[in-house]
């Protein structure tokens, strides 16, 4: 179930094309992405990860990339 979730979270892929091969429902795997980001596993995930790395010394924050996306406004809306 997580690696389906994550599959689609870092591929881009919409969640109706999840490929059969994960052997779980694309309903199934949004239901529990929505369920698990409500509970913040995300953010304890990500922290737990750089608690680690930063216990073992393999965090660098000497440097840093910051990535964005821009959406086109609607027209009237401000």
């Amino acid at each position: 179930m997580f690696t389906a979730v994550v599959y689609v979270l870092t591929s881009g892929c919409a969640w109706r094309y999840l490929p059969e091969s994960f052997g779980v429902s694309p309903a199934t795997a949004h239901r529990r992405f929505t369920a698990w980001t409500e509970a913040g596993l995300w953010r304890r995930l990500h922290r737990a990860v750089l608690d680690e790395l930063g216990a073992r010394g393999e965090l660098d924050w000497t440097s840093a990339i910051v990535d964005a996306a821009s959406v086109r406004a609607k027209r009237g809306v401000r």
